[in-house]
């Protein structure tokens, strides 16, 4: 019996992603809620706070040191497992389905007509890149004011996600970014976090004093990684929406709705600390809506300036016999597609006339279809396409 490895390969290894990244996710935001709602605890001066809490039935009692205890307890959980893992099945996923099929969903060849192993070595640039440079920040002057620091790191991450729409397939450029975020943030734990915990454990069991700075540094580490939690997020979860990876201003998009999260994230941060900040929820909310509309009209406009001359049918069911049905037919003769992808089979044109907006959508808004471009479609074959739809989408001439 045959079994395609691949597809159930790609299926374990998202799961894995999706579990451990829910279970690292969960920790971070559990621990800054934790630090925003303990109390003061009287009579303990190495104790920073304290809270007592309630869950399944339970009565929890909670206590933060100022630097450590003066005594280290027999048994003490480490947090770092979720977040390894959590990258280690993000990025053998991306070398599954991005690195082994480059060709068809990393290369643009519209952009730059890249060899599977350049594009793979400027990827991998990019995730270690993203990591010194955000690291280098941290150690500068810049990392001591935290809002100077995520105004720059804002732009970069801005300024990258510009870039790489240009260099990769818009989808992967996408996934990139969030891939360069969520590396910075495991590397966080890796590089700065666990060891700094660990001198901390060491110098106790030394018998010495606990130096302060090394808890500083890994708080701020942790509470970077708590804010560039839903951009990744949403990164992770753009490759479903089109509308964000294919419009014609893309980068202005991720990076509106990224910073909109950023303003979610920080209004909870407070509220966590007593502080209820509307402005920052009014704002954020507005902000989406904004955006949604100018991006929305940055597509229309894009796609009426395309869509020129009535287009015939004769000429659109030329483009999908050309570009389309081999995978989109009830028998694929693609290599890599053993069904019709979401059980379109474009050979039928009713298919074809009811599914108009998701073809906008693939493949002349988003030109994620034909994957990789194999067929090399053209951008004025696109326009053709695209305008039939714009003019109704008809059968008729």
């Amino acid at each position: 019996m045959a079994v395609d490895i691949i597809p159930w390969l790609e299926l374990a290894l998202r799961w894995l992603h999706v579990v451990t990244g829910i279970a690292w996710i969960g920790a971070s935001f559990y621990f800054v809620w934790l630090d925003g709602n303990i109390r003061p605890a009287e009579g303990r001066p190495l104790v920073a706070g304290e809270l007592w809490a309630v869950h399944g039935g339970g009565f929890y009692h909670n206590q933060k040191y100022l630097v450590a205890p003066e005594q280290l307890p027999p048994h003490l959980h480490w947090f770092k497992y979720e977040a390894y893992f959590t990258w280690i099945s993000g990025f053998l996923l991306l070398a599954v389905i991005y690195y082994v099929g480059a060709n068809l969903y990393l290369i643009d060849t519209a952009k730059l007509a890249l060899a599977p192993w350049q594009a793979i070595a400027i990827s991998l640039a990019f995730l270690a890149g993203g990591w010194l440079v955000y690291d280098g920040l941290c150690r500068s002057r810049l990392g001591k004011d935290g809002m100077a620091f995520a105004i720059v790191w804002f732009v970069i991450l801005t300024a990258t996600t510009y870039a790489l729409v240009r260099i990769f397939s818009d989808r992967a450029a996408f996934l990139h970014v969030g891939a360069i975020i969520g590396t910075a943030m495991v590397a966080n734990v890796f590089f700065i976090i666990i060891p700094n915990q660990k001198k901390v454990v060491a110098a106790m069991l030394a018998g010495q004093a606990p130096q302060a700075w090394l808890g500083q540094q890994a708080k701020q580490r942790s509470l970077h990684n708590n804010y560039m939690t839903l951009p990744v997020i949403l990164t992770m979860i753009s490759n479903h929406f089109p509308m964000l990876f294919g419009n014609p201003i893309n980068w202005l998009v991720l990076a509106a709705l990224s910073l909109s999260s950023l303003m979610i994230r920080h209004f909870f941060n407070l509220r966590h600390k007593g502080v209820l900040n509307w402005d920052l929820m009014v704002g954020a909310v507005a902000l989406f809506i904004f955006i949604m509309f100018v991006a929305s009209d940055a597509q229309q406009r894009s796609e009426i300036k395309a869509a020129g001359p009535p287009v015939p049918f004769t000429t659109v069911r030329n483009l999908l016999d050309t570009h389309c049905i081999a995978c989109h037919s009830a028998r694929p003769t693609h290599a890599r597609i053993s069904a019709p992808p979401a059980g379109l089979d474009f050979t039928r044109n009713a298919v074809v006339v009811s599914n108009a907006a998701r073809i906008r959508m693939q493949a002349v808004a988003s030109h994620t279809m034909p994957l990789g471009n194999e067929t090399h479609m053209t951008d004025a074959q696109r326009a053709q396409l695209g305008a039939w739809i714009v003019q109704g989408a008809k059968l008729s001439p």
